[in-house]
């Protein structure tokens, strides 16, 4: 789940207020301007330590420059001192720039630095003075989400999209606000959100795909590509600490102990395919027994992060089953950590992985596990998929793949629970 706190904003200087300085402080009041223009150049730069120091030098020599003050705020939140922003913007208000920018800008650091009543009343008095603010209303949903008021928090999401409708991390959000309705148990309340989020927002991908979900409509054979790429560039930045740090993620480890138990060697002899990369997770361990390691994913944020790792040969920005046709018999394993949990029925990617290995080449993946009994694969309200154990089975043998291991463990921890899955790894005869 994305949450975009949108950057500190710096309003225009007013002349009123400047002319009145430079008719009390005169040469003073002309050396503080430029001292302003200097801490705004050196802020943009993002030279926070100096902008800082020179905005003080502005305050100094005129101490009711409102605008120095906020901007002062601004540097001082992307220092992480937020109670000092706090100071500085409250300081703003007392020199008479009543202004939305600065309401919204002291929301924000109130937000920041725990105080969640005050920050509220702010950023209501900022859309009180701009209704069509739409930063406004998605931040002051974060806070309701983050305070549990979840009707509220889509309500305000919804503001904010009404205003702006192509804004990703807004349409991110508001499928975050309605998962956690969901997983409450107020499944019919999510819905009714879901419907009216389609309703409005019929061709964004994530409505599409998380708002269909959540509605429990018919879902698509797989996840769009405009939705997944969407959803891993948002969650680029923040995936391995969110991942690794908060959820428990354990796939690329499964998938090196699976690795390690059939006898794949540290050798650097085979030509390795990690399918739907992200950040890179499992090119640590796929270094070892790669002559050449390429990566593939859907997301440029991903493979930024994967380039940064320095292992791969060769990064990739396709579509999975797309890129696997196109390259037959051209890799002597292949791994995909939690990647076909995007696709519904498992069949086409399957064979396609099946045409892309060598004889004797290995696939290993995992997928989230769906109980016996009913559909052979269900989409889940937080959008990804879930397969029984017999599909994935029907699936690999369909594609002339045999199995060398199915087993089930678990991938992560989600909303305090566990997610089951499957860790599969199979052979091309």
């Amino acid at each position: 789940m994305s949450e975009p706190s949108d950057p500190p904003r710096s309003p225009s200087p007013r002349p009123g207020l400047l002319a009145r300085g430079v008719g009390r402080l005169g040469g003073l009041a002309a050396q503080a301007m430029r001292l302003y223009a200097e801490a705004n150049a050196l802020a943009s730069d993002g030279l926070a330590v100096e902008a800082e120091a020179a905005y003080r030098r502005t305050l100094a020599l005129n101490p009711r420059f409102a605008e120095a003050h906020n901007n002062l705020g601004n540097v001082l939140r992307a220092l992480d001192r937020a109670e000092e922003a706090v100071a500085a913007y409250r300081e703003a208000l007392a020199c008479g720039l009543d202004h939305p920018l600065v309401h919204y800008n002291l929301a924000s650091a109130l937000k920041a630095a725990g105080d969640a009543v005050p920050a509220e009343r702010h950023f209501r008095r900022a859309l009180v003075e701009e209704p069509a603010y739409a930063e406004a209303f998605n931040n002051l949903a974060n806070l309701l989400r983050d305070g549990d008021r979840l009707t509220e928090s889509a309500t305000a999401y919804r503001r904010a999209l009404a205003l702006r409708p192509a804004w990703d991390e807004a349409h991110d959000n508001l499928s975050g606000a309605l998962y956690l309705l969901h997983e409450e148990g107020r499944h019919e309340e999510a819905a009714c959100f879901a419907r009216l989020w389609l309703r409005d927002h019929p061709d964004h991908p994530v409505a599409r795909h998380i708002g269909a979900a959540i509605a429990g409509l018919d879902s698509e054979e797989r996840a769009s590509d405009a939705y997944v790429r969407q959803v891993f560039d948002l969650f680029a930045g923040e995936f391995d600490d969110k991942l690794l740090g908060e959820l428990g993620y354990r796939a690329p480890t499964l998938l090196a102990e699976a690795l390690a138990g059939a006898g794949i060697v540290v050798d650097g002899s085979l030509d390795v395919l990690d399918a739907g990369c992200g950040t890179g997770l499992c090119g640590p361990f796929l270094r070892g027994p790669a002559r050449r390691l390429v990566g593939v994913d859907l997301s440029p944020g991903m493979l930024e992060r994967a380039a940064a790792r320095g292992l791969y040969d060769a990064l990739e920005e396709a579509e999975l089953g797309a890129f696997l046709s196109t390259r037959p018999a051209a890799f002597d394993l292949i791994v995909a950590a939690d990647v076909l949990c995007y696709f519904g029925a498992l069949d086409g990617v399957l064979a396609q992985a099946a045409v892309a290995l060598r004889p004797g080449g290995r696939l290993a993946f995992t997928v989230e596990r769906l109980e016996e009994g009913g559909a052979p694969w269900r989409v889940s309200p937080h959008g990804r998929y879930a397969h029984t154990e017999g599909h994935v089975r029907d699936g690999l043998s369909a594609a002339g793949l045999s199995v060398s291991r199915l087993c089930p463990d678990i991938l992560r921890h989600e909303s305090g629970a566990p997610v089951a899955g499957l860790v599969v790894l199979a052979a091309r005869p």
